[in-house]
């Protein structure tokens, strides 16, 4: 199944714990169907000692949050379903199902 959410996208948490909360895609993972955003569904997670974290502790990191409780927000700020259509070139691009404009 193809995935309408990309890295990089801007999108918006319809549902859950942060509904309403805006944040940027930071990594999609096809097979789970899930994707991870920026600033939501933070977890606390313990670490020992590295070189790369001397001290080790508890760091807050981001959990992945299913694609169904996700969706795209446009270049006007709002919140939209995402289709698929030829556009003038003959290029398959992504559009805003709410305003008809392409979603870059």
């Amino acid at each position: 199944m193809k995935l309408k959410i990309k890295k990089g996208d801007t999108v918006k948490v319809i549902t859950g714990e942060y509904k309403g909360t805006q944040g940027k895609v930071l990594e999609v993972l096809p097979k789970e169907n899930k994707a991870l955003v920026e600033g939501c569904n933070m977890v606390s997670k313990s670490t020992k000692p590295s070189a790369a974290a001397p001290n080790g502790g508890i760091i807050k990191k981001e959990a992945p949050i299913h694609i169904s409780n996700l969706m795209v927000v446009d270049a006007k700020g709002n919140a939209t379903r995402v289709g698929r259509k030829l556009n003038d070139k003959g290029k398959l691009v992504r559009y805003s199902k709410k305003t008809g404009e392409e979603i870059k």
